[in-house]
């Protein structure tokens, strides 16, 4: 899409600080370092993952003894061949990233030549921008469709069970929240189903490739992506490894576009798509989102919260009366045990890879305590604030999160669903 007023998904830079207000976060000490270390992961994705996932390997092989090595280098084995298919999965993924930063440069209008960012990411980012690249597979690949279908399907469904008695065309007068927006899958899908919709993502690392994915990309299946290529364990083939996608399955604009035809929708997609950045429980507590949506929708969601409170009490601040909030996903709390990244820190499908940032520098998610919850607490809690439950169902078929299904270990969640309708 040629037109920047005509794009859907730009992040708006809706920051805010203590106090609620707008911040920009090149003027802001915190924000700036943080978005300098997104972009800068992406700069070094392709020689980090050069030195630490081939090179290092190689070094390896190469200490091994000499008949050893022999046989490992030659049929049916070929390790150095394995090696060095495994450099060309990291380039085309690195392509993506040099991409996505040259993107965000521009969008934050930081020069390029400037070389102030550099050297900003730590290794958690360099983590997160890993992950945040495999997560394309969960969210804009056909491979990932029954992964995306597992958690969207029931989302979707009760949304438009909530609304059945709006037509498909003046579903754009119903505003939806997606907090947690990621990659922007589960917003696109429900502006495609009709709803005006704003996505809301903490994380630099989601915003800049939803930003690239729904608004830069040139066609479908246009990309290429290797999803578990930077991972050497649990492959029943070498096939597996190197496994490539095409990324997005659907082209965003064209979809958008024929779905306004086939909906007759009074509003355009491209008026009502909209992605802010900042932390949910400090954004959208502010006076202007009070009563301000119809539903809200969170998916592997709830349990980033260190004080899910918060997050009830946001939820309830920005749906209008008798609006809904849809739930659905699992409870790995990001901050059991104090530390958002120490849950399930050994596998590589846990969601607290995916970039969902529990970072400190807004007061939101920031504020000191933390609690974990069962499932059926969880409920209670929600109807102690004044939700009434409308549906529930404790647990709603299996899901992975990034999951290669032919792997030889399988993470699978079995999440909770719950609608819940402000009194």
């Amino acid at each position: 899409m040629d037109d920047m007023d005509e794009q859907m998904s730009t992040p708006r830079e809706e920051v805010a600080d203590e106090e609620g207000s707008e911040i920009d976060p090149l003027s802001d000490p915190e924000e700036r370092r943080v978005l300098f270390a997104a972009l800068d992961s992406f700069r070094q994705y392709r020689q980090a993952a050069h030195y630490n996932i081939t090179h290092l390997r190689r070094q390896s092989f190469y200490s091994l003894p000499s008949t050893h090595m022999e046989i490992l280098a030659s049929e049916p084995f070929s390790l150095p061949k394995t090696l060095d298919a495994v450099d060309a999965a990291i380039d085309a993924n690195a392509d993506i990233a040099e991409t996505v930063l040259a993107l965000g440069l521009d969008m934050y209008g930081i020069d390029p030549e400037s070389t102030d960012w550099h050297g900003a990411a730590t290794s958690q980012d360099m983590d997160k921008v890993r992950s945040t690249i495999r997560q394309l597979y969960r969210d804009w690949a056909a491979e990932g469709a029954s992964e995306r279908e597992a958690c969207c399907g029931p989302i979707l469904a009760s949304l438009n069970r909530a609304f059945e008695d709006i037509s498909p065309a003046k579903r754009s007068h119903m505003s939806v929240l997606v907090p947690g927006a990621g990659l922007g899958r589960l917003a696109f899908e429900i502006c495609n189903a009709g709803y005006a919709m704003e996505g809301n993502e903490i994380s630099y690392h989601q915003l800049l490739v939803s930003n690239w994915i729904l608004n830069y990309t040139s066609g479908p299946r246009s990309q290429s992506v290797y999803p578990w290529a930077l991972g050497f364990s649990n492959h029943t083939r070498r096939s597996h490894q190197l496994q490539k996608v095409q990324v997005p399955d659907v082209w965003p604009s064209e979809e958008l576009d024929r779905s306004c035809k086939d909906l007759e929708a009074e509003l355009h997609a491209y008026q009502r798509m909209s992605m802010s950045s900042g932390d949910f429980c400090v954004l959208y507590k502010e006076p202007r989102y009070e009563a301000a949506f119809d539903a809200v929708t969170t998916c592997f969601f709830i349990d980033t919260a260190p004080n899910l409170i918060a997050y009830i009490e946001t939820v309830k601040h920005c749906l209008k009366p008798g609006g809904v909030w849809i739930n659905l996903g699992p409870l790995l709390w990001h901050f059991e045990g104090g530390s958002p990244e120490k849950k399930n820190s050994s596998t590589s499908s846990s969601p607290s890879e995916t970039g969902r940032e529990n970072q400190t520098r807004n007061r939101g998610i920031g504020e000191s305590g933390s609690f974990e919850l069962a499932d059926e607490e969880v409920v209670k809690l929600v109807e102690h604030f004044g939700f009434q439950i409308v549906e529930h169902e404790s647990v709603v078929g299996e899901a992975g999160y990034i999951q290669d299904p032919r792997s030889m270990l399988q993470n699978m969640y079995k999440p909770s669903f719950w609608m819940a309708r402000k009194q």
